[in-house]
């Protein structure tokens, strides 16, 4: 006996029909009861996508004028009732459920996804409403805007080419950088307003550290000299700052070079796993709240990226005429480069590694290089601006990561 199955028309009448009744029902919750409830509800809905699925089986042109109709009659039942709810959005979706239909022809699982979308955006009217007149802050917004215009209007217009004199980055690569330290600037500010004090600050200091891990542990040790926050929450926070360092390069492989993650991805564990596990101590035994989040607060720190940036190039330059000098050339270009910070030469490196110029080994020893010189500039920052008790715990944490992470890679070398 053949298996009982459905035609490409028949299935799309079925999701049509399944889709108008989904954002039918969402409607028909709104509508309200008596004289004054409004006209469309769930039989109009399911209608409208029946109709626009039969009017696509039939023909091209049955669909247009099925279509040009739908938005003739939304448009009529607008005008009736535009005193007493300017609104269009009953209409709009109306017209949007006939297009379903149609699309639920030819691509029935784009359409059950477009109707799941739109019923949801409906019925979170209320909290969607709230979040932009209550939650949302005008600066964030603008700040949000920033963000969607530098990453969809600016990013793909950047040349792709690779240049030899940045180390084999291109134009766009680099500034992807800038666009992922943006986004992890508002992830930070996102999750102190939502988390509150105690875990903010917690996931604050980790996503700072994907921006800056030395600028992290000295606001910290700034934080923790003036006694605003307990002295264990300021090293939780500066710890899992350095977990996000080594995470941080693992974002830079994705974005440089693909192909080296699976060399380097042991190694990054490696080196995260002690600063979590350190950091998840602290802010278990970390005290109760004592900080605030500033309503005044910048979402995204542009100048800040941008500084980071260039680091990141500048340590590319700086590595990719190292290299020119040897083994030793590269591996003192690499250091000096990350006196200021542990990710500036990681980019040419790993530039370099896809390029198929640098070897495996070299590569590891390189990573090894910057997050150790770039350990010592840390410590002695916390020291600096923490005091000795914040710098010793800072210090002895960062030593201790950097010992687990030469041993792995002697162990990987030999």
């Amino acid at each position: 006996m053949n298996g009982f199955s459905l035609s490409p028309a028949q299935m799309g009448l079925a999701v049509a029909l399944g889709c108008g009744l989904l954002i039918g029902l969402e409607r028909e919750r709104r509508k309200g009861v008596g004289q004054d409830r409004a006209a469309a509800g769930l039989r109009t809905f399911a209608v409208a996508a029946l109709l626009g699925a039969i009017a696509q089986v039939v023909s091209v042109w049955l669909a247009a004028v099925a279509l040009v109709g739908v938005s003739a009659m939304a448009a009529l039942s607008y005008w009736r009732s535009r005193d007493d709810d300017p609104g269009i959005t009953t209409e709009l979706s109306l017209i949007a459920t006939t297009l379903i239909g149609m699309m639920a022809v030819s691509e029935p699982v784009l359409s059950a996804a477009c109707a799941a979308l739109l019923a949801g955006v409906l019925a979170a009217r209320d909290r969607l409403h709230h979040f932009v007149h209550t939650w949302l802050r005008e600066k964030e917004l603008y700040d949000g805007l920033l963000l969607a215009a530098l990453a969809l209007v600016l990013l793909p217009l950047m040349p792709v080419e690779p240049v030899s004199w940045l180390g084999q980055l291109s134009p766009q690569r680099g500034f992807m950088l800038v666009i992922v330290i943006l986004v992890l600037q508002a992830a930070s500010h996102v999750a102190q307003r939502l988390l509150g004090a105690r875990s903010g600050l917690a996931v604050s200091g980790f996503l700072g550290g994907f921006v800056s891990s030395t600028a992290t542990i000295g606001a910290m040790g700034s934080l923790a000299r003036q006694r605003q926050v307990p002295l264990r929450m300021t090293l939780c926070a500066s710890i899992l700052s350095t977990a996000a360092t080594w995470m941080l390069v693992v974002l830079i492989i994705l974005v440089v070079s693909p192909a080296a993650l699976s060399v380097t991805l042991p190694l990054m564990a490696v080196g995260v796993a002690l600063p979590l596990v350190l950091g998840g101590l602290l802010w278990q035994h970390g005290g109760a709240e004592s900080v605030t989040v500033s309503d005044q607060q910048d979402v995204l720190r542009l100048r800040e990226a941008v500084m980071v940036a260039a680091l990141l190039v500048g340590g590319a330059i700086v590595v990719s005429y190292a290299q020119q000098r040897g083994v030793g050339g590269l591996l003192l270009g690499t250091a000096v480069a990350a006196i200021a910070d542990a990710q500036a030469p990681m980019a040419s490196l790993l530039a370099m590694y896809g390029a198929g110029t640098l070897p495996a080994g070299h590569l590891l020893m390189g990573l090894m290089v910057a997050m150790s010189v770039n350990s010592v500039t840390r410590g002695m920052v916390a020291c600096v601006s923490g005091g000795w008790r914040f710098g010793v715990v800072v210090a002895g944490a960062l030593a201790l990561n950097m010992a687990i992470g030469w041993v792995w890679v002697a162990w990987f070398l030999l």
